[in-house]
């Protein structure tokens, strides 16, 4: 009896330093409020959902059309970072080995092709809906954003294009690789936020969210080299085709979790007071933001 005493009073303590510890230490109670705010789950589900039904079918089209060299760089690309291998990888591989003159090409057309890449800008959107609500913006006019959307997405093509170089950096390695692919993703995610926010937020207090999403990026580069293949080995072995869509689906959930949780705590250590010193404050010229947010404004009504 004393003994589940000791242990109930043990379980109360450590629960009621849980409840003290966002007011004892300030940093760790903005980022929990943070997180609520953001609603990680739901919005990293959101953006798998469209990665997987809009971004990767435009991906694989635009490998139908571009050159064999970019073509089997994509694919070579896409298979490292979706684990892709055996049956898998053999269908992806006769996806995209269509040449753009075969008959399936011609059929599909490039007015199919024009409209499957707008199609993934709502990738972008959903993308664009995350960075606002980690800086508690308004949405961006349609106007403005526009255009914004379609060069995000060409820019993350160029990249996943250029992934498996940047990986092996350049032929010298993986010691050159893994700072290479770190910086890399690091400027990427920093060019990312400021695009999508229409500039209203200024660089420097985009940097702390833009180096956790590098080391993030780093890490699941090499969690998935360790544990994609055979995971999805087994969902094909275990469901067939639909084993590799559910693989997939998860690790992309995985991975927009990992961004939007780094993106979310890049704000909250860019407010800190010590951070804020050598940032800057976060938002742009006032007059650009006013002109910003009316724009914002009108397009969120």
């Amino acid at each position: 009896m004393g003994r589940w005493s000791r242990i109930r009073r043990r379980a109360d303590s450590l629960s009621s330093t849980a409840r003290e510890l966002p007011t004892q230490v300030p940093l760790v109670g903005r980022a929990v409020g943070q997180l609520v705010r953001v609603n990680l789950l739901d919005n990293a589900t959101r953006l798998a959902a469209q990665a997987f039904l809009s971004a990767l079918p435009a991906l694989f089209v635009v490998a139908v059309f571009a050159p064999t060299v970019l073509r089997n760089r994509l694919l070579d690309s896409l298979r490292d970072q979706l684990g892709l291998r055996g049956v898998a990888q053999q269908q992806v591989q006769m996806l995209v080995s269509l040449s753009h003159s075969s008959e399936e090409a011609q059929t599909f057309g490039a007015l199919g092709a024009l409209v499957t890449l707008l199609s993934a800008t709502t990738l972008s959107r959903a993308m664009q809906r995350v960075c606002e609500r980690c800086w508690e913006l308004p949405r961006a006019s349609t106007r403005l954003a526009a255009w914004r959307w379609l060069a995000w997405l060409l820019v993350w093509l160029i990249y996943l294009v250029m992934l498996g170089p940047i990986r092996n950096g350049f032929g010298a390695g993986w010691w050159l690789g893994l700072p290479l692919s770190f910086v890399t993703a690091t400027l990427l995610w920093w060019w990312t936020q400021h695009l999508l926010l229409s500039a209203r937020i200024r660089w420097y207090p985009l940097l702390p969210g833009a180096g956790l999403c590098g080391v993030a990026v780093v890490g699941l580069e090499i969690a998935s080299q360790v544990y994609l293949p055979s995971a999805m080995s087994r969902s094909v072995a275990q469901f067939g085709p639909y084993g590799a869509v559910f693989t997939c689906l998860s690790w992309l959930i995985v991975v927009f979790s990992t961004a939007t949780l780094a993106l979310a705590l890049g704000r909250v250590i860019a407010e800190d007071e010590t951070v804020a010193r050598y940032l800057g404050p976060p938002l742009a010229d006032p007059r650009k933001r006013r002109r910003r947010l009316r724009s914002g404004g009108a397009a969120g009504t």
